[in-house]
């Protein structure tokens, strides 16, 4: 997905509780929303096995995102021209945070 397509999602969600994430996530009209409930549910997944932290203790730090490499594709056109098509992508971070400690 596009920069600005999984910015407007992630300026949301930044600063609020895991639980109160899941929820915001669920409700929003986005395409977009999907693949980041999935990363933010495996950064929690991972935060609870490997720290052995509590899921509702969590809350998200720190989240940004950065552009990642485009795409470029050719398809052909009218007389022998080739149209461009840029597919962007983008690297999300999401970093949890322990709030009982």
């Amino acid at each position: 997905m596009s920069t600005h397509k999984a910015r407007r999602i992630i300026d949301q969600i930044r600063g609020r509780s895991y639980e109160e994430t899941l929820m915001i996530l669920d409700l929003m009209p986005y395409r977009a929303c999907y693949p980041i409930l999935k990363l933010i549910s495996s950064a929690a997944a991972n935060a609870s096995h490997n720290m052995s932290f509590n899921e509702a203790d969590l809350m998200i730090s720190k989240a940004e995102v950065n552009d990642g490499t485009t795409v470029k594709k050719l398809k052909p056109q009218a007389r022998g021209r080739g149209y461009l098509i840029k597919r962007s992508t983008c690297h999300i971070t999401i970093v949890l945070k322990n709030i009982s400690l």
